[in-house]
């Protein structure tokens, strides 16, 4: 019997500016205390700021190069088996790892301090898109731990 409910997908919602269901998950993210327009102020103040330094064209190219740098590919789960527990590699969904990749990006912007938000958020997003960073080091750190428990990957169900 499973131990926890079925998780169903709701249809993400798009933002009004870039009709896009990634900015609108990373705005959805960045809320705090249910302040919608500031987080989209902030948002979107952070992608023009990424943009006014770059030579792209399209405003949310090197936004989506940035989530795609940062995403993990595999992950370690603990599993219990026979009384033990083992660090298991697992691959990780499309949905997690975009969850994990905006995850790491805001908590590593928010911990800028010194910064305001928006700025923060740019320079984050700017690393992350040349491959580097906070948030891709994270995301090579969780590589590197599914590697080293890969002896385990037979424990995967």
């Amino acid at each position: 019997m499973a131990r926890r409910k079925r998780v169903y997908e709701k249809p993400e919602l798009r933002d009004s500016r870039y009709d896009s269901e990634l900015v609108a998950h990373l705005i959805n993210k960045i809320m705090v205390s249910g302040k919608k327009s500031l987080a989209e102020r902030i948002v979107y103040s952070a992608i023009d700021a990424l943009n006014e330094k770059s030579d792209a064209v399209d405003p949310l190219e090197t936004f989506t190069r940035a989530i795609e740098n940062a995403k993990p590919k595999v992950e370690v789960k603990a599993r219990r088996v026979g009384g033990a527990t083992y660090p298991v590699p697992i691959e990780v969904s499309a949905a997690r790892s975009e969850s994990l990749a905006l995850r790491w990006i805001i908590g590593f912007a928010r911990s800028r301090k010194g910064t305001p938000m928006h700025r923060a958020l740019a320079n984050e997003l700017r690393d992350a898109a040349s491959n580097q960073g906070n948030s891709v080091r994270k995301r090579d750190e969780v590589h590197k731990q599914a590697q080293a428990n890969r002896a385990f990957a037979h424990f995967r169900f």
